[in-house]
Protein backbone atom coordinates (compact mmCIF):
# COMPACT_ATOMS: atom_id res chain seq x y z
CA UNK A 1 0.00 0.00 0.00
CA UNK A 2 1.41 3.29 -0.87
CA UNK A 3 0.83 6.35 1.29
CA UNK A 4 1.56 10.27 0.24
CA UNK A 5 2.17 12.86 2.25
CA UNK A 6 2.22 16.13 2.02
CA UNK A 7 4.84 18.10 4.70
CA UNK A 8 6.88 14.59 5.06
CA UNK A 9 10.15 16.55 5.84
CA UNK A 10 8.19 18.20 8.96
CA UNK A 11 8.37 17.96 12.30
CA UNK A 12 5.17 15.94 12.61
CA UNK A 13 4.62 14.64 9.55
CA UNK A 14 8.31 13.08 9.07
CA UNK A 15 7.29 11.11 12.54
CA UNK A 16 4.56 9.89 10.66
CA UNK A 17 6.66 9.01 7.87
CA UNK A 18 8.74 6.87 9.87
CA UNK A 19 6.29 4.96 11.67
CA UNK A 20 4.31 4.45 8.15
CA UNK A 21 8.06 2.79 6.86
CA UNK A 22 8.50 0.83 9.81
CA UNK A 23 5.07 -0.78 9.27
CA UNK A 24 5.89 -2.50 5.50
CA UNK A 25 4.17 0.93 4.00
CA UNK A 26 5.47 2.74 0.40
CA UNK A 27 5.75 6.63 1.01
CA UNK A 28 6.11 9.01 -1.14
CA UNK A 29 6.77 12.57 0.41
CA UNK A 30 5.85 15.93 -1.35
CA UNK A 31 7.20 18.90 0.81
CA UNK A 32 8.80 22.50 -0.60
CA UNK A 33 11.43 22.18 2.55
CA UNK A 34 10.21 26.28 3.79
CA UNK A 35 9.50 24.43 7.43
CA UNK A 36 10.47 20.91 6.71
CA UNK A 37 14.20 19.74 6.79
CA UNK A 38 16.22 17.29 4.64
CA UNK A 39 17.48 16.02 7.73
CA UNK A 40 13.93 14.82 8.27
CA UNK A 41 13.47 12.87 5.39
CA UNK A 42 13.27 9.20 5.63
CA UNK A 43 15.95 7.78 3.07
CA UNK A 44 13.02 4.44 2.31
CA UNK A 45 10.65 7.18 1.02
CA UNK A 46 10.49 8.76 -1.95
CA UNK A 47 10.63 12.12 -1.83
CA UNK A 48 9.56 15.09 -4.19
CA UNK A 49 10.67 18.86 -3.25
CA UNK A 50 7.25 21.15 -4.21
CA UNK A 51 4.81 23.26 -2.73
CA UNK A 52 1.22 21.74 -2.36
CA UNK A 53 -0.11 24.70 -4.61
CA UNK A 54 1.84 24.06 -7.26
CA UNK A 55 -0.18 22.28 -10.49
CA UNK A 56 2.23 20.12 -11.21
CA UNK A 57 1.45 18.22 -7.75
CA UNK A 58 -0.95 16.36 -10.37
CA UNK A 59 1.46 14.64 -12.30
CA UNK A 60 3.38 13.63 -9.31
CA UNK A 61 -0.24 11.91 -7.84
CA UNK A 62 -0.91 10.63 -11.20
CA UNK A 63 2.65 9.25 -11.32
CA UNK A 64 2.33 7.52 -8.35
CA UNK A 65 -1.57 6.24 -7.90
CA UNK A 66 -1.52 6.19 -3.67
CA UNK A 67 -3.83 4.48 -2.25
CA UNK A 68 -3.90 6.73 0.76
CA UNK A 69 -2.80 10.53 1.50
CA UNK A 70 -2.10 11.83 4.74
CA UNK A 71 -2.17 15.60 4.37
CA UNK A 72 0.39 17.20 7.03
CA UNK A 73 1.80 20.42 5.18
CA UNK A 74 -0.08 23.63 5.95
CA UNK A 75 0.49 26.73 7.42
CA UNK A 76 0.51 26.36 11.15
CA UNK A 77 1.87 29.71 12.83
CA UNK A 78 -1.39 31.68 14.53
CA UNK A 79 0.68 34.79 14.39
CA UNK A 80 1.45 34.69 11.09
CA UNK A 81 -1.82 33.94 10.12
CA UNK A 82 -2.96 37.09 11.88
CA UNK A 83 -0.50 39.07 10.37
CA UNK A 84 -0.74 37.67 6.69
CA UNK A 85 -4.23 36.35 6.64
CA UNK A 86 -4.00 35.64 2.73
CA UNK A 87 -0.79 33.71 2.53
CA UNK A 88 -2.62 30.96 5.62
CA UNK A 89 -5.52 31.12 3.35
CA UNK A 90 -3.33 30.28 0.08
CA UNK A 91 -1.56 27.34 1.85
CA UNK A 92 -4.47 25.79 4.29
CA UNK A 93 -7.42 26.52 1.49
CA UNK A 94 -5.99 26.63 -1.67
CA UNK A 95 -3.24 24.31 -1.37
CA UNK A 96 -5.81 21.60 0.43
CA UNK A 97 -7.93 22.11 -2.59
CA UNK A 98 -5.51 21.56 -4.78
CA UNK A 99 -4.31 18.36 -2.71
CA UNK A 100 -7.80 17.11 -2.60
CA UNK A 101 -8.38 17.32 -6.52
CA UNK A 102 -5.60 15.49 -7.66
CA UNK A 103 -6.44 13.00 -4.88
CA UNK A 104 -10.22 12.64 -5.99
CA UNK A 105 -8.39 11.95 -9.81
CA UNK A 106 -6.48 8.84 -9.16
CA UNK A 107 -9.35 7.34 -6.64
CA UNK A 108 -7.92 7.36 -3.28
CA UNK A 109 -9.12 4.77 -0.35
CA UNK A 110 -9.12 7.34 2.22
CA UNK A 111 -8.17 10.87 2.82
CA UNK A 112 -6.85 11.68 6.20
CA UNK A 113 -6.53 15.46 6.94
CA UNK A 114 -4.68 17.46 9.94
CA UNK A 115 -6.82 19.59 11.62
CA UNK A 116 -6.07 21.56 14.80
CA UNK A 117 -8.15 21.05 17.76
CA UNK A 118 -6.50 23.51 19.60
CA UNK A 119 -7.75 26.67 17.34
CA UNK A 120 -11.12 25.33 15.24
CA UNK A 121 -13.27 25.68 19.28
CA UNK A 122 -12.39 29.37 19.87
CA UNK A 123 -13.02 30.28 23.26
CA UNK A 124 -14.52 26.67 24.60
CA UNK A 125 -18.10 26.91 26.03
CA UNK A 126 -17.75 23.99 27.87
CA UNK A 127 -14.42 21.49 28.19
CA UNK A 128 -13.15 19.36 27.75
CA UNK A 129 -14.27 19.66 24.08
CA UNK A 130 -15.49 16.93 22.35
CA UNK A 131 -16.36 16.74 18.48
CA UNK A 132 -19.72 18.17 18.66
CA UNK A 133 -18.44 21.31 20.28
CA UNK A 134 -19.64 24.70 18.39
CA UNK A 135 -16.80 26.21 15.98
CA UNK A 136 -15.81 29.52 16.48
CA UNK A 137 -12.11 29.80 15.72
CA UNK A 138 -10.83 33.57 17.22
CA UNK A 139 -7.71 33.53 14.77
CA UNK A 140 -7.62 33.00 10.92
CA UNK A 141 -5.62 29.19 11.12
CA UNK A 142 -8.47 28.36 12.90
CA UNK A 143 -10.66 29.59 10.44
CA UNK A 144 -8.54 28.16 7.79
CA UNK A 145 -8.30 24.85 8.27
CA UNK A 146 -11.83 24.54 9.34
CA UNK A 147 -12.66 25.24 6.11
CA UNK A 148 -10.31 22.16 4.52
CA UNK A 149 -13.30 20.14 7.11
CA UNK A 150 -15.85 20.83 5.33
CA UNK A 151 -14.39 20.58 1.38
CA UNK A 152 -13.98 16.64 2.94
CA UNK A 153 -17.02 16.33 4.15
CA UNK A 154 -18.59 17.61 0.55
CA UNK A 155 -15.97 15.32 -1.44
CA UNK A 156 -17.48 12.12 0.28
CA UNK A 157 -20.99 13.58 -0.66
CA UNK A 158 -19.99 14.52 -4.09
CA UNK A 159 -17.37 11.59 -5.23
CA UNK A 160 -17.09 8.79 -2.39
CA UNK A 161 -14.43 9.74 -0.96
CA UNK A 162 -13.70 8.08 2.59
CA UNK A 163 -11.69 10.53 5.28
CA UNK A 164 -10.87 11.11 8.65
CA UNK A 165 -9.83 14.52 10.60
CA UNK A 166 -7.25 13.82 13.12
CA UNK A 167 -8.26 17.02 15.34
CA UNK A 168 -4.56 17.63 17.21
CA UNK A 169 -4.17 19.38 19.95
CA UNK A 170 -0.66 21.16 21.06
CA UNK A 171 2.08 18.43 19.49
CA UNK A 172 5.20 18.53 20.85
CA UNK A 173 8.63 16.35 20.70
CA UNK A 174 11.39 15.18 18.43
CA UNK A 175 12.27 17.53 15.65
CA UNK A 176 10.18 20.56 16.31
CA UNK A 177 12.35 23.23 15.50
CA UNK A 178 13.08 25.52 18.78
CA UNK A 179 14.12 28.30 16.02
CA UNK A 180 11.25 27.75 13.32
CA UNK A 181 7.36 28.22 13.33
CA UNK A 182 7.99 26.26 16.95
CA UNK A 183 5.88 25.57 19.66
CA UNK A 184 6.30 26.38 23.59
CA UNK A 185 7.91 23.39 24.40
CA UNK A 186 10.54 23.33 21.78
CA UNK A 187 11.21 27.22 22.16
CA UNK A 188 11.57 26.82 25.97
CA UNK A 189 13.20 23.43 25.85
CA UNK A 190 16.34 25.20 23.49
CA UNK A 191 16.58 27.82 25.44
CA UNK A 192 16.20 26.19 28.28
CA UNK A 193 19.25 24.18 27.19
CA UNK A 194 21.06 26.73 26.28
CA UNK A 195 20.88 28.73 29.04
CA UNK A 196 19.44 31.55 27.75
CA UNK A 197 16.26 33.84 28.90
CA UNK A 198 12.90 33.10 28.49
CA UNK A 199 9.87 35.10 28.18
CA UNK A 200 6.09 33.72 28.84
CA UNK A 201 3.31 35.47 26.86
CA UNK A 202 0.79 36.45 29.33
CA UNK A 203 0.71 35.49 32.60
CA UNK A 204 1.41 31.68 32.30
CA UNK A 205 -2.00 30.61 33.37
CA UNK A 206 -3.44 30.10 29.61
CA UNK A 207 -3.94 25.96 29.68
CA UNK A 208 -3.44 23.40 26.38
CA UNK A 209 -3.64 20.07 26.11
CA UNK A 210 -0.10 18.94 25.21
CA UNK A 211 0.37 15.56 23.07
CA UNK A 212 3.53 13.77 22.28
CA UNK A 213 4.49 13.32 18.31
CA UNK A 214 4.62 9.46 18.43
CA UNK A 215 1.33 9.29 19.63
CA UNK A 216 -0.23 11.38 16.84
CA UNK A 217 1.99 9.20 14.38
CA UNK A 218 0.00 6.07 15.82
CA UNK A 219 -3.33 7.52 15.16
CA UNK A 220 -2.43 8.27 11.62
CA UNK A 221 -1.11 4.67 11.06
CA UNK A 222 -4.52 3.49 12.70
CA UNK A 223 -6.30 5.45 10.81
CA UNK A 224 -5.30 3.31 7.90
CA UNK A 225 -5.45 0.29 9.49
CA UNK A 226 -8.66 0.28 11.27
CA UNK A 227 -12.32 0.18 9.99
CA UNK A 228 -14.34 3.56 11.24
CA UNK A 229 -16.20 5.69 9.52
CA UNK A 230 -15.72 9.23 8.01
CA UNK A 231 -15.59 12.12 10.60
CA UNK A 232 -13.50 14.27 12.29
CA UNK A 233 -11.44 12.37 15.48
CA UNK A 234 -9.73 14.56 17.96
CA UNK A 235 -6.50 13.60 19.92
CA UNK A 236 -6.17 14.33 22.99
CA UNK A 237 -4.65 13.64 26.64
CA UNK A 238 -8.07 14.97 28.32
CA UNK A 239 -6.05 17.05 30.57
CA UNK A 240 -4.84 20.72 30.54
CA UNK A 241 -1.50 21.84 31.62
CA UNK A 242 -1.15 25.62 32.06
CA UNK A 243 1.91 27.45 30.58
CA UNK A 244 3.68 27.99 33.89
CA UNK A 245 2.92 23.88 34.38
CA UNK A 246 5.09 23.50 31.47
CA UNK A 247 7.95 25.79 32.40
CA UNK A 248 8.15 24.79 36.54
CA UNK A 249 8.48 20.74 34.63
CA UNK A 250 11.06 21.42 31.73
CA UNK A 251 13.43 23.69 34.38
CA UNK A 252 13.50 20.66 36.49
CA UNK A 253 14.38 18.36 33.56
CA UNK A 254 16.81 20.78 32.34
CA UNK A 255 18.08 22.16 35.60
CA UNK A 256 17.18 25.44 33.92
CA UNK A 257 18.52 28.40 36.42
CA UNK A 258 16.99 31.19 35.37
CA UNK A 259 13.65 32.70 36.53
CA UNK A 260 11.47 33.59 33.39
CA UNK A 261 10.19 36.61 32.19
CA UNK A 262 6.85 38.09 31.46
CA UNK A 263 5.25 39.70 28.11
CA UNK A 264 2.40 40.49 26.52
CA UNK A 265 -0.71 37.96 26.02
CA UNK A 266 -0.53 37.15 21.76
CA UNK A 267 -3.20 38.23 19.38
CA UNK A 268 -5.55 35.49 18.41
CA UNK A 269 -4.85 32.74 21.18
CA UNK A 270 -7.41 30.74 22.93
CA UNK A 271 -6.86 31.16 26.68
CA UNK A 272 -7.95 27.74 27.65
CA UNK A 273 -8.36 24.55 25.29
CA UNK A 274 -7.94 20.51 26.11
CA UNK A 275 -10.17 17.83 24.32
CA UNK A 276 -11.49 14.47 24.80
CA UNK A 277 -10.30 11.80 22.92
CA UNK A 278 -12.52 9.57 23.29
CA UNK A 279 -14.24 8.97 20.01
CA UNK A 280 -10.81 7.80 18.87
CA UNK A 281 -10.69 5.53 21.80
CA UNK A 282 -13.88 3.87 20.54
CA UNK A 283 -13.61 4.34 16.80
CA UNK A 284 -9.90 3.85 15.86
CA UNK A 285 -8.65 1.88 18.99
CA UNK A 286 -6.39 4.75 19.51
CA UNK A 287 -4.85 6.29 23.08
CA UNK A 288 -2.20 8.49 24.75
CA UNK A 289 0.72 6.26 25.87
CA UNK A 290 3.23 8.85 26.65
CA UNK A 291 3.01 11.35 29.56
CA UNK A 292 3.99 14.88 29.39
CA UNK A 293 6.58 14.13 31.68
CA UNK A 294 7.66 11.41 29.58
CA UNK A 295 7.81 13.20 26.65
CA UNK A 296 9.20 16.14 27.74
CA UNK A 297 12.66 13.98 28.85
CA UNK A 298 12.41 12.34 25.31
CA UNK A 299 12.40 15.79 24.27
CA UNK A 300 15.09 17.56 26.07
CA UNK A 301 17.19 14.64 25.70
CA UNK A 302 16.53 14.74 21.52
CA UNK A 303 17.33 18.25 21.54
CA UNK A 304 20.45 17.92 23.27
CA UNK A 305 21.64 14.74 20.89
CA UNK A 306 20.77 16.31 17.91
CA UNK A 307 19.63 20.08 17.50
CA UNK A 308 22.91 20.87 19.10
CA UNK A 309 24.97 18.82 16.51
CA UNK A 310 23.61 20.62 13.64
CA UNK A 311 24.22 23.72 15.22
CA UNK A 312 27.91 23.39 15.56
CA UNK A 313 28.23 21.26 12.41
Amino acid sequence: MKVFVTGGAGFIGSNVVDLLVENGYEVVIVDNLTSGRQSNLNPKAKFYQLDIRDPQLHEIFQHERPDFVSHHAAQVDVRKSVADPMHDASINVLGTLNVLEAARKVSVKRFIYISTGGAVYGEPEYLPCDENHPINPICQYGASKHLGEHYLYMYQVMYGMNYTVLRYPNVYGPRQDPHGEAGVVAIFTGRMVEGEPITINGDGEQSRDFLYVGDCARANLLALRVDHANGIYNLATSQATSINELYQTLKKITDYPLEAAYGPAKLGETRHIYLTADKAGQHLGWEQTVNLEEGLRRTVAHYKTHERAKASA
